[in-house]
Order: structure tokens, then C-alpha cells, then sequence
């Protein structure tokens, strides 16, 4: 998700008296990445090197509810109408039939190397995603608080994300490769990464500073907590390993999910429904079903079976080959139902925003002249 929003006040708008937001600054703060770090980083400075207090199969169970359900927002947003699939057929179509191949492929095979390939793709993917998603809600609530951040600092967040994105692979790598030939090399790239990640942090921080000193103010705190919560996610998935990893999916999840739901929200107001709470609550229904019958279909114990690479169990294939089927995919409707490029996609997300920018029909004056100059948000692809 790469959104960016630019709200200019332009001369005849009435000033907003709440800061502009995805769904309060508050909800924000917190699903963008605060809670997340409100409670691993307690944790990640405890120096506990085990999450005792929970078990491997309750926290498996819990991560795959919420994730599967931001999957499923993001299909509710793909496949709503026969014109939003016929416009993004590769993604809706295309990539779903080749991968129902392949996994037919892999299970008339009972090919153990074929669904660790799947695997492979689908961490890479992850990882890719991840820092995506970062620098996407960086730009997104950067402009929504009045900062857009210049080619130089840019050049340096980015920078630093994408060294963690190597970061990710190589701890994949690390878990999940077994062989005692090329255990040591993997080893060594893994140790590399860890202190480029020490790198990572100061270009991170020092794109923020010049940031900081250009516009004489700090940037907003919603713009920063994405970027600090992969370091603390991924030290989370240092520390913990597997029971790291699925609490960093379930911050994602969360981080992701508030987008959807504020596209719902002004689809659904836009169209006038009658009671829009009780639209939103059979929405946020809908959503956790379907993500419980997937879980129960697909048993979220075999994330953990795939992740050890080596031990496929018997039977076990095809759960995990539709797990991360659903996770492939997701990253390609990910692509393009989230492009500010495209007008449908800013009047979905940005429908309120505009309209509370907006003086009231109270506020307006008679002439023409006046209504003209109306403050409307201005919104950038990047």
C-alpha cells in the first residue's frame, strides 16, 4: 500500500478542527503500529527469551483469525463487482488459475520440494509486503498531518526499509534451511544482516531528522510508528522465532485492516444505508466467519509444520498449499486495488477527508466566486 494525501486548505475553505485521519488519530496511532509496540517492546526489553504465558497452538489460532480476515477485506474489495474483477484480471483471474495449477501440480507429485518452493515465494513475498505497507503508511500519514517528505528523505527510509526486507529473507533462510552444507553460509548472511539492520536504523532516523529540521516540525506520530515497529517486529521475530513471527503477522493484520474498513465506511455511506452501524457490525461479522471457516478448513498448526521446510507430514500438503495460496495472492490484489493513481481508489479511501474539508452549506457564501474556492485534498501516486 503506497497511498499518499495532500490536504491543502486553499482560501475560501473553513479550517477542520479534527486532524485528518483514516479513522480517528487515536484508532490510528494504534492500528498503524502503537499497540504493537506498546506491547512487544516491554517485552523485547524484559529480556524474556520465551513467550511462555502463551502456547504455540492458542497464538496460531489467534494470528490466523485476524489474518485471514484481512485477506478477506481485501477480497471483499477485489471481487465486489464483475467490473472491478473484468478491470484487474490478472490479479482476480490470472495469478489465482496459474497457482491452482501449480498446486495441482505439487500434490500429484507428492513433491515435498515443491511446497517448500511455494514456501520460499510466499516469505519473499511477505517481505516485500511488509516494507511496502511501511513506507505506504509513512507517505499516507505524513500527508494527512501536513508532511510530504522530500527525494532525499525518501532515498533514506526507503533505503533503510529495504535493508531490513533483507533482513526478513535471510532470518527466513536461517529458520528454515537445514542443510548442514550450506548451514554455515546462511548462518553468516544472517549474522550480515543483523548488524546491516543497525545501519538500517540510522538512515532511517536520519531521513526523519532532515525531515524534522526542513520543516521546523517533528513528523506525526502516526507517520513514524510504522517505520519504527519493523524493528521492533523483526527483533520480535529475533528473539522469539516462529511465536515472533505469527505476533508480527497479527500486527500487520491490524495495521492493514483499518484501510478496509474506511472504504466500507464510505461505500456504505456514500450509497445512504440505512443504519450504518449495524452495516459495519455485519461487515466486521462477515469478515471474522469466513476467517474462522478458513481456519478451521485449513488448520493454522500447519503454518508451523511448512515453516520447519524439512518435515512435511503426511497428509499435510495441501492445508499448507492453500495457505499460502491465499497469502500470494493477497499480495497481488494488495497491488492493485490500493493505487491513489486510480480515482475510484482515492474517492473509496479518501471520500471523508474530502468532505471534511468542506465548509458547511451554512458556512458558504451566495456567490459562485466563493463556492469555487472550496478546499479539496489533493492526492499523489508515488
Amino acid at each position: 500500500m503506497a497511498a499518499t494525501l495532500a490536504p491543502q486548505a486553499k482560501s475560501g475553505a473553513a479550517p477542520s478542527t479534527a486532524s485528518p485521519s483514516i479513522l480517528s488519530p487515536v484508532v490510528d496511532f494504534l492500528c498503524v503500529g502503537g499497540l504493537s509496540v506498546l506491547v512487544l517492546l516491554p517485552l523485547l526489553l524484559s529480556g524474556r527469551d520465551d513467550l511462555g504465558f502463551v502456547t504455540i497452538a492458542a497464538l496460531v489460532w489467534f494470528q490466523t483469525l485476524i489474518n485471514t480476515a484481512h485477506f478477506m477485506a481485501s477480497y471483499r474489495i477485489v471481487y465486489r463487482s464483475r467490473e472491478m474483477i473484468m478491470k484487474h484480471k490478472w490479479a482476480a483471474i490470472g495469478i489465482p488459475a496459474i497457482m491452482l495449477a501449480f498446486i495441482a501440480l505439487a500434490l500429484a507429485a507428492e513433491s515435498t520440494v515443491l511446497v517448500v518452493l511455494f514456501f520460499a515465494v510466499s516469505s519473499g513475498y511477505l517481505a516485500w509486503h511488509y516494507m511496502g505497507q511501511a513506507w505506504g503508511m509513512m507517505a499516507s500519514y505524513g500527508r494527512l498531518g501536513g508532511l510530504s517528505f522530500d527525494k532525499g528523505e525518501r532515498l533514506l527510509i526507503r533505503t533503510s526499509l529495504r535493508i531490513m526486507l533483507a533482513w526478513h529473507v535471510a532470518w527466513f533462510l536461517h529458520i528454515a534451511v537445514k542443510n548442514p552444507a550450506v548451514q554455515a553460509l546462511v548462518d553468516s548472511l544472517y549474522t550480515v544482516a543483523t548488524w546491516a539492520s543497525v545501519i538500517a536504523f540510522a538512515l532511517g532516523f536520519v531521513g526523519l531528522a532532515k525531515a524534522w529540521r526542513r520543516t521546523g516540525k517533528v513528523p506525526p506520530a502516526r507517520a513514524l510508528v510504522p517505520w519504527f515497529a519493523v524493528f521492533v517486529w523483526y527483533a520480535a521475530m529475533a528473539r522469539w522465532g516462529i511465536k515472533g513471527l505469527f505476533l508480527v503477522q497479527f500486527a500487520h493484520a491490524i495495521q492493514y485492516l483499518e484501510f478496509p474498513t474506511r472504504v466500507e465506511l464510505n461505500r456504505a455511506s456514500a450509497n445512504k444505508a440505512a443504519r450504518l452501524g449495524t452495516h459495519m457490525l455485519l461487515y466486521g461479522a462477515a469478515l471474522l466467519a469466513l476467517s474462522f471457516v478458513v481456519t478451521v478448513i485449513v488448520p493454522g498448526p500447519a503454518m508451523s509444520v511448512v515453516t520447519d521446510a524439512l518435515g512435511i507430514a503426511a497428509g499435510s500438503a495441501a492445508p499448507v498449499l492453500i495457505l499460502y495460496f491465499i497469502n500470494i495472492h493477497h499480495y497481488f490484489t494488495d497491488g492493485v486495488i490500493w493505487k491513489i493513481s486510480n480515482p475510484e481508489v482515492r474517492r473509496d479511501l479518501f471520500a471523508h477527508v474530502a468532505l471534511a474539508s468542506t465548509p458547511s452549506a451554512a458556512a458558504k457564501q451566495p456567490s459562485k466566486t466563493t463556492r469555487t474556492k472550496t478546499g479539496k485534498p489533493r492526492l499523489n501516486a508515488k
